[in-house]
């Protein structure tokens, strides 16, 4: 072996400013792994206690809703801009861009700190958001400021942060680094490919660790057998990625602004708005017995178990929750009530084939709906597979997996979390000059 190899090996082993880098990912997985877990429970318990809320007094949410949605939307607006909506569009946008301010802007520990607050008031007042999407962003934000407080600024920090996010979110290790590779970066860096690999399963380990070895769906063992079963792939696949990119157009022309004298009222009045919209959350939640508040992990294991109880226009109220509750703006996701939508439409679908296996169908339509609004099938075919283990459906997932990601193509819809994240570029540029210019 040359002296030269012998010497270089050396060096990645003594030198230490690669020590140091490598416990900034290790710490920071950690710590992302730990946050997670957190965030989660206060995110069921702020589920529950609506749920409670709900079922004991059904008119209260009439109120609570639009106040609590109101609420968020004013105290994002006046003291977290950067808190607004997913959280993975900002950590998009914060690895896309090269001015370091920027960048601390979009994923500041300030904003990470509103942003779980605000969600967790989403939640606790039967918005259909999920804790996923902040938790990318919070992931983010602490690898960010871990970096930033030990000197070393890698770009496969935000990579780190968000895949042990997405991780320990879901435990999901897996599908937290394809998230990295497909969704965050569109890209990946082989230089630091080691570490971000390293940080998730810490990460991983984190959430093992606090929660215990479980599939955040449970075990379904439901599989395909006749051609009318594999049928419920491609129609799962058009019907999701039609459905999918309907969801992804809508969110990006709010978020963009309605043409008109209406999207000019709505942007001078997003408090109103915000307050409107959860009232019509509210109507829709008492239409549909509950269903439609919250993320929608019931319903969709319920489904997954081929257990039924879910009623057939659960996909349609759903999915208009879940679009009401964020084209406000206020923090919360979108990952958990996109796969109850897709199980929803899945179990719609099987029962218009005359199909028994309810519990495939709704796979397939987790993945085909999934696919179809983030335009990421690797991501959406691993997710759905880890969050179920159920490896034996693994082909005709990846089939609806990529049906539902072509047909929004074909539809011209845009990839949702990137077409947000173009958003938060200008204005983080915006608040950054308002800031200098101000005495």
């Amino acid at each position: 072996m040359p002296n030269a190899v012998v010497r270089r090996g050396r060096q990645l082993w003594v030198a230490p400013h690669i020590w140091r880098r490598r416990f900034v990912f290790w710490g920071g997985g950690l710590c992302v792994g730990v946050v997670a877990v957190l965030f989660a429970w206060a995110a069921d318990g702020a589920a529950e206690l609506f749920t409670h809320i709900a079922g004991r007094w059904p008119w209260l949410p009439l109120i609570l809703t639009p106040g609590g949605l109101a609420l968020s939307a004013w105290l994002t607006s006046r003291y977290f801009p950067m808190a607004g909506g997913s959280g993975i569009p900002q950590a998009v946008a914060a690895r896309a861009t090269k001015v370091q301010e920027l960048r601390d802007r979009l994923v500041s520990l300030p904003a990470a700190a509103g942003k779980m607050v605000l969600t967790l008031l989403a939640l606790g007042v039967g918005a259909s958001v999920g804790r996923e999407g902040p938790t990318v962003q919070v992931g983010a934000a602490i690898m960010n400021a871990i970096g930033r407080k030990l000197g070393d600024r890698m770009p496969g920090l935000l990579l780190a942060g968000a895949a042990a996010g997405v991780a320990a979110a879901f435990n999901t290790p897996l599908a937290g680094l394809v998230f990295a590779i497909e969704e965050m970066g569109r890209a990946f860096q082989v230089r630091s490919a080691h570490l971000v690999l390293s940080a998730v399963l810490l990460a991983g380990i984190a959430s093992l660790a606090m929660q215990g070895d479980y599939t955040y769906f449970g075990h379904t063992r439901e599989v395909l057998h006749g051609w009318q079963d594999w049928s419920l792939v491609l129609a799962c696949g058009v019907v999701g990625g039609l459905m999918g990119g309907l969801f992804s157009r809508l969110m990006v022309s709010f978020a963009y602004g309605l043409p008109g004298r209406l999207g000019r009222g709505l942007k001078r009045h997003p408090v109103l708005f915000a307050a409107g919209c959860g009232l019509l959350i509210a109507l829709l939640g008492l239409a549909s017995g509950g269903a439609t508040y919250g993320t929608g992990y019931e319903q969709s294991k319920a489904l997954l178990d081929g257990e039924g109880g879910v009623s057939p226009f659960f996909m349609l109220t759903k999915f208009a929750a879940t679009l009401l509750s964020c084209i406000t703006g206020v923090p919360g996701g979108f990952f958990s009530p996109s796969l109850a939508i897709g199980a929803g439409m899945g179990a719609t679908i099987a029962d218009i084939l005359n199909s028994h296996a309810v519990g495939a169908a709704a796979l397939l339509g987790m993945a085909g709906y999934f696919a179809g609004v983030v335009q990421a099938p690797i991501t959406a075919f691993v997710i759905v597979l880890e969050m179920t283990g159920n490896h034996a459906m693994a082909a005709p997932v990846m089939m609806a997996s990529l049906i539902g990601f072509s047909i929004s193509r074909m539809t011209g819809a845009p990839a949702v979390y990137h077409a947000l994240a173009h958003r938060y570029l200008p204005k983080a540029a915006e608040t950054e000059k308002r800031d200098q210019q101000a005495p």
